[in-house]
């Protein structure tokens, strides 16, 4: 069966899984970790994609991120092309270093956003590269590190992962640990990578509940999430799966616009940003949102990552009347 074409737009969550060729190694000592790293960081920042989780793995990576105005293509043919050619010169090897097509998993962002922080980070827990949480804490080649801050990546999108734990940081940062230390009984989680169906349902329990009732329930294997999630993703046309492309100027604009109304009402950017729920606060961040949206056309998740929310808190907001 013939596979379908990407899921992606501005704005888009994804969840990557990159493997090496005839399962490989495409990191053989902490150089080519390095070389990795540095590039994976250079690009996110060149292509303005955010990063949230990522695991470095021997033979495979795992990559959480938000597509750009360039799409997730982009990001990780310049990603991944770039890496090869500089492993391949290293290695003294000819060839393809990667399989042919990166698997790229659209996300559910207010189902699943937290949990495939947390399975992305436990991977070398799992792959008996990291004992224990303290020591993965530690470990430079998964963005737990980062997100714990023993280690400093300015390119992966701490702030964000911690604003859905917590509004102050000491509180979101050990809110956040205790969910990660609570994944560790759980082990591998097929329905977050698996089949379309296992995907959409949650496990192979709920489709085997759904089996023995004869329901229909829609599902895609490029697509993280429920049903209505999926069938939301499928049924736009493809002008609307486009959405509308934030140039860097008008997001330079957006940016100043946020910071000006920020200041105008006496509140702290920060707080803004990283959740913040005090009435001047969320009156602010409201009618933040409506402008972005109406006004500036950028979609609910660009405006949720700018404003320090979840999309579905943005669309609460833009969905009442000013």
């Amino acid at each position: 069966m013939p596979r379908g074409p990407r899921l992606d737009a501005p704005g888009t969550l994804h969840h990557v899984i990159v493997r090496g060729i005839e399962k490989g190694l495409i990191v053989r000592d902490d150089k080519d970790r390095q070389a990795f790293v540095g590039r994976l960081g250079d690009v996110a920042a060149l292509t303005t994609t955010s990063v949230y989780a990522w695991a470095l793995l021997p033979n495979h990576v795992h990559l959480f991120v938000r597509s750009s105005a360039v799409g997730l293509p982009t990001f990780m043919r310049r990603l991944l092309t770039g890496y090869a050619i500089t492993f391949n010169r290293r290695h003294e090897r000819h060839g393809h270093l990667f399989e042919n097509r990166y698997k790229s998993i659209v996300c559910d962002e207010d189902a699943y956003f937290q949990e495939l922080v947390r399975y992305i980070h436990l991977n070398p827990l799992r792959a008996g590269l990291c004992v224990g949480l303290t020591e993965l804490g530690r470990y430079p080649w998964c963005g737990h590190s980062v997100i714990t801050g023993k280690v400093r990546y300015p390119w992966q999108d701490r702030q964000y992962v911690l604003s859905w734990f917590g509004q102050r940081e000491h509180d979101a940062l050990a809110a956040y640990r205790r969910f990660v230390h609570d994944g560790i009984a759980q082990g591998r989680r097929p329905e977050l990578v698996g089949g379309g169906l296992i995907r959409s349902l949650g496990g192979w329990a709920e489709v085997k509940a759904v089996r023995l009732r004869s329901d229909r329930v829609l599902a895609d294997p490029r697509i993280l999430g429920a049903g209505p999630f999926v069938e939301q993703l499928l049924s736009r046309d493809e002008g609307r799966l486009r959405r509308t492309i934030v140039s860097a100027e008008q997001s330079n604009e957006i940016e100043e616009l946020i910071r000006r109304k920020c200041t105008s009402a006496g509140i702290d950017l920060n707080e803004l940003r990283f959740g913040g729920r005090r009435r001047s606060v969320a009156k602010v961040r409201a009618e933040l949102a409506r402008q972005l949206v109406s006004a500036y056309g950028i979609t609910l998740a660009d405006a949720a990552r700018r404003l320090g929310v979840s999309t579905s808190g943005i669309a609460r907001v833009v969905g009442r009347t000013s």
